[in-house]
């Protein structure tokens, strides 16, 4: 199976995971998980899924939409004789700005679809990256992280020039450094990502935690107005929240 071909077969997976055990997609998953290049665009896509179904469930249908349907449809039956062709171009009309406007609609906002694109990134680093870093700073803040009495909402101290300096481990992500600190809770590996809020001027700043699940790994998404914290872990989702 050629990765375009897994593409095709990923393309109808649902971002809720419900067909994880469904055969039919068994082996483009085994591909994707394989192969980091297919697993990356798997993760983005899943992310975009998601941001396009929690949009679409936040639209409230006007009332006596279906009854104008309905009319519609039993006026459509009807036979038209005179001024038909201007009725369908009307039709058409209609269609296409409904159209616009569904679309405009659903479409992500820059801040969420940046904030999801972090998240994709940090997950699928998780999934395939060696990890490392070393350094005072770095020990320090793995240190706090791992305790059970710390919860990461309530703030965390980060230098983030300190941690660059001296040896944690940073990638790059559009353009900008991104930190990275492994930490141990419960017998349970978690990765903090970390990057500058001045660095993504356009993602939300200071709002709750946004949350996702792709495959076994679970993430938790937030800022502090100064920086933004992803935390993944192959744990699932339920052992991230309890960090928070």
């Amino acid at each position: 199976m050629s990765n375009n071909e897994a593409k095709f077969v990923l393309g109808a997976y649902r971002a809720n995971g419900r067909d994880a055990e469904d055969a039919t997609f068994g082996a483009a998953l085994a591909q994707a998980k394989n192969d980091p290049a297919l697993g990356a665009w798997f993760v983005r896509a899943q992310a975009h899924d998601a941001a396009v179904a929690a949009k679409l469930r936040e639209i409230v249908p006007p009332a006596g939409l279906r009854e104008a349907i309905l009319a519609g449809a039993r006026a459509s039956r009807a036979p038209k004789i005179e001024r038909r062709f201007p009725t369908r171009w009307f039709a058409l009309a209609a269609s296409v700005a409904v159209l616009l406007t569904a679309t405009l609609a659903l479409w992500p906002s820059r801040a969420a679809a940046g904030t999801a694109q972090l998240a994709a990134f940090a997950i699928n680093d998780t999934a395939h990256a060696q990890h490392g870093g070393h350094g005072e700073a770095a020990g320090a803040l793995q240190v706090m992280l791992s305790q059970p009495v710390n919860r990461l909402s309530a703030g965390l101290p980060v230098d983030f020039t300190a941690l660059r300096a001296t040896g944690c481990r940073t990638l790059n992500f559009a353009g900008h450094d991104v930190l990275e600190v492994c930490f141990q809770r419960n017998g349970a590996w978690f990765h903090c990502y970390i990057v500058n809020c001045a660095d993504f001027p356009a993602m939300p700043t200071g709002t709750g935690a946004d949350f996702d699940q792709q495959a076994q790994f679970g993430s938790a998404s937030w800022s502090d107005g100064v920086h933004r914290f992803v935390v993944v872990s192959n744990a699932g989702l339920g052992a991230v929240k309890r960090l928070l």
